[in-house]
């Protein structure tokens, strides 16, 4: 008996949201790095639209990682506002500026920052 498409393609949904959601618990970020490639090579999304929908679904993950680290005091609120006004501010030149690069060179860009934060990690 073949299974209906929706069923196979809610399984990866679940899975790419799955392992996201335990990159973002587990190192505190991490969950597009896992979510982007996950929809561009697996569920054949454009670039553009992994990146926009990796975004949505890092908040909820967010949400519930934020409440551990909260409820556990790991949160040093002297770095956290300072670093909160400007991750809003890039986020918002970030949206901006997806718009404006091709698929490839946008693939380049987030290439060349997974491989950088990759080194930085292990040097």
């Amino acid at each position: 008996m073949v299974k209906p498409i929706w069923k196979s393609k809610f399984i990866k949904y679940m899975g790419i949201g799955l392992f996201a959601g335990a990159a973002n618990g587990l190192f505190g970020s991490g969950g597009g790095t896992i979510a982007v490639p996950a929809m561009v090579y697996l569920l054949g999304e454009e670039d553009h639209t992994a990146h926009a929908t990796a975004l949505l679904i890092i908040l909820p993950l967010t949400l519930v990682s934020s409440y551990f680290y909260l409820s556990n005091s790991f949160v040093d609120w002297n770095i956290t506002w300072k670093a909160m006004l400007g991750g809003a501010a890039g986020g918002a030149i970030g949206a901006f500026l997806l718009n404006k690069f091709p698929s490839g060179i946008l693939r380049i860009i987030f290439g060349a920052f997974m491989l950088a934060a990759a080194v930085r990690m292990i040097f």
